[in-house]
């Protein structure tokens, strides 16, 4: 099963969109799905108030997961990070026209559609930077 279809069935079985996306992201994050289940769990709704979608975030958290930057002198991993997130915000904002859970719900985008998505780009993000 690829990354969409397990992000598809955890939201499916009742997770929000950034549990449905973390979780789905586990082989590239190295995070146990209850912990990346855990993880997410306040973020679904835009962290409940409709604000930045939670597949999104679901997404920048597997970057950051896969991508640490656990170092506070580490500019490179700092950098590395920082670019990242802006790639898959820039993807997002490309494919939906915003990134807010409230207008994307309100321009007709279904959660299935915008799990989808983040799950499969971040999941091309990470393959293509993984050194």
């Amino acid at each position: 099963m690829g990354v969409k279809e397990k992000a598809t069935a955890l939201h499916e079985s009742g997770f929000n969109c950034a549990q449905s996306v973390l979780g789905a992201l586990g082989e590239y994050t190295d995070l146990e799905e209850k912990t990346a289940l855990a993880l997410g769990g306040g973020l679904g709704g835009g962290a409940r108030c409709g604000e930045l979608c939670g597949a999104l975030s679901g997404g920048i958290m597997a970057l950051g997961a896969a991508f640490p930057y656990t170092d506070g002198e580490d500019a490179a991993a700092r950098s590395k990070i920082a670019s990242l997130t802006v790639s898959l915000d820039r993807a997002f904002r490309e494919e939906f026209g915003c990134v807010r859970c409230v207008d994307l719900k309100r321009s007709g985008h279904p959660c299935a559609e915008l799990i989808e998505f983040a799950a499969q780009k971040t999941q091309e993000l990470i393959e293509s930077n993984k050194e």
